[in-house]
């Protein structure tokens, strides 16, 4: 029995630890979907609002969060990573100390 991508992205969701962050990139190689890092974020975008999978912890291959300024939820996840210790210096993680690498 084969899991749907999207499966596959939740259950790599589900592995990242506080206060590490991963790439969409790299979620999609973990979730054996190759380059799918679009792939990743449209099914990130489409999680119900109660999900308890740790979305935030997922950002763009320059350490940002990817979502406009104007997002509501740009700001929910940069407190809920902020909340977990995860320091941004002008709007940027630094990837070589907050990635998570399984």
């Amino acid at each position: 029995m084969s899991n749907s991508p999207q499966t596959a992205i939740y259950q790599v969701l589900r592995l990242i630890p506080a206060g590490k962050v991963v790439t969409y990139g790299e979620v999609a190689k973990l979730a054996g979907l190759g380059r799918a890092a679009r792939f990743v974020g449209t099914t990130l975008r489409k999680l119900p609002k109660d999900s308890q999978l740790p979305w935030h912890r997922v950002v763009n291959s320059q350490g940002r969060i990817s979502l406009p300024d104007h997002h509501p939820s740009r700001k929910k996840q940069q407190d809920l990573l902020a909340e977990e210790g995860v320091v941004f210096i002008n709007g940027r993680i630094d990837l070589q100390k907050f990635l998570w690498t399984p």
